[in-house]
């Protein structure tokens, strides 16, 4: 039996990710900083117990804190790794962090060079914005007058099937950087904020933003997306109609 260790375990992707690697039979330690059934506590912000790793075949590196904490998060992650011996870490990433301004994608950028500097056996998957992601993107703005849309594109996927991969990729030797993966459809903001707003409801009037300068230009360019086909199959109307039990129509 294979035991793996997934970090952020009841994140947004670590609980699929968990609950596939457990289906499939496999040891699963699903780190976590608060204790709980089925999770093994440890707080990678102060360092990992190397206890913890012992006899770990594989690491699935999921936990952030949504800012630059995650720096050393990754930094005390693949110390312990290395000290331990561990064979294969998997590290989830972004597609475009390179080539899109911003502070959170230069962090994803530092991640990715102190996992490929630790000398860990790694495979590193970048994948596009999850479906929750973009629909946070509108959620936020429920309460304004009106809805705003940038003028860019997005090609979401679905959590489950980016866990899938994950697991697949875990189940192999370490292969460095793979191909990235973006879900079955690239789309306008605003053809998405129309998706939502029907299966929410929602009537108010939208309106498009379109900024000057590098961040922009970056995301007109699709930089963010996957060329060729998608990888999964879940269209953003199959996300929101499963979750708000509305009639897919698209």
């Amino acid at each position: 039996m294979t035991t793996f260790l997934v970090t952020g375990a009841t994140g947004r992707i670590g609980v699929p990710t968990t609950t596939q690697l457990r289906a499939a039979g496999h040891d699963v330690r699903a780190l976590s900083r608060r204790g709980g059934p089925g999770l093994v506590t440890g707080d990678l912000l102060v360092g990992l117990d190397p206890t913890i790793l012992d006899d770990v075949d594989m690491i699935i590196h999921l936990a952030t804190t949504n800012g630059p904490k995650d720096i050393r998060v990754a930094e005390n992650l693949f110390r312990a790794a290395s000290a331990a011996g561990v064979p294969h870490v998997v590290l989830l990433s972004i597609v475009g962090i390179d080539s899109i301004p911003m502070g959170f994608y230069k962090q994803r950028v530092e991640i990715e060079n102190i996992a490929l500097r630790s000398g860990v056996p790694l495979t590193l998957q970048r994948a596009t914005q999850f479906h929750p992601f973009v629909e946070a993107m509108f959620t936020a703005q429920r309460f304004t007058p009106v809805f705003v849309s940038p003028s860019i594109r997005f090609q979401p996927i679905a959590t489950d099937e980016v866990a899938a991969r994950l697991v697949d990729l875990a189940a192999g030797a370490p292969a460095g950087r793979v191909d990235d993966i973006g879900g079955p459809e690239q789309r306008t903001a605003a053809d998405l904020l129309d998706a939502w707003k029907q299966a929410t409801q929602r009537h108010r009037p939208r309106i498009p933003l379109r900024l000057p300068g590098k961040l922009f230009t970056a995301f007109a360019a699709g930089e963010n997306l996957v060329p060729g086909p998608g990888f999964g199959s879940q269209t953003f109307e199959q996300y929101l109609a499963e979750k708000y039990q509305t009639v897919h129509q698209h």
